[in-house]
């Protein structure tokens, strides 16, 4: 069982930055491959980027590719998500996901367990 804690959110104006940060507990986090997805409201909750076990392969949707950035400290259990450029399109909760895999996955049915989110609100 792994039990993951996002932490981060907030309100912010777009342009902005955010990093977002999720404590997974356990011994074998190096073990998973982590993710970030996010749910607007209204809308289904979508892949936003994915990190393997070692952090040397990662993967990111179109929409935040090069704005963020995903990365692990696998000595502190936790995973990372720095948000830079921030748009009010990126407002959502954004959820923190571990998969029993070490490979990177965007699928949310790939991913075995999850956090309870953390709001980020960026206004215009």
């Amino acid at each position: 069982q792994v039990q993951l804690v996002e932490s981060g959110g907030g309100l912010v104006q777009a342009g902005d930055s955010l990093r977002l940060s999720c404590a997974a507990s356990g011994r074998t986090f190096n073990s998973y491959a982590m993710g970030w997805f996010r749910q607007a409201p209204g809308k289904e909750r979508e892949f936003v980027a994915a990190i393997n076990w070692s952090g040397g392969s990662t993967y990111y949707s179109d929409s935040v590719k090069g704005r963020f950035t995903i990365s692990r400290d696998n000595a502190k259990n936790t995973v990372y998500l720095q948000m830079n450029s921030l748009k009010p399109e990126d407002t959502a909760v954004y959820y923190c996901a571990a998969r029993s895999w070490m490979k990177t996955a965007t699928a949310l049915e790939e991913y075995d367990y999850w956090g309870r989110g953390t709001q980020v609100t960026v206004s215009s």
